[in-house]
């Protein structure tokens, strides 16, 4: 491989590290610090709005189809996500409505490729 390649490579997993501990590390000390002081509120209010969010963003790029001109793209994502929110209604569970949504998204474009 080139060494272009390898700083690529550890760069990637320098940050992959830091975006995972140093979060780790502020929190162990805050906590700590609040700990000391008999206070309650440890963990920070915009940690708790953090996951939704994460959560929202990663929704909103997955409705987006990954050819924007193709109408077979969108058609597929609409009914990907409409059998999504049906096995949702049905279990309320995380696993089952997501593997229902990429299947059925998978059986549109594969059955109209099929046809077309």
């Amino acid at each position: 491989m080139s060494s272009e390649l390898w700083i690529a490579v550890l760069a990637t997993a320098i940050g992959t590290f830091l975006m995972r501990c140093l979060p780790l590390v502020w929190m162990r000390r805050r906590i700590r610090k609040l700990a000391e002081s008999d206070r309650i509120d440890a963990m920070p209010q915009w940690l708790s709005i953090l996951g939704p969010l994460m959560i929202t963003a990663v929704l909103g790029v997955s409705l987006v189809p990954s050819d924007p001109a193709s109408p077979l793209s969108w058609l597929a994502t609409a009914i990907g996500a409409i059998a999504t929110l049906l096995v949702w209604y049905r279990t309320r569970s995380l696993g089952w409505p997501v593997a229902a949504g990429v299947a059925t998204y998978g059986a549109v474009i594969v059955v109209a490729g099929m046809g077309g």
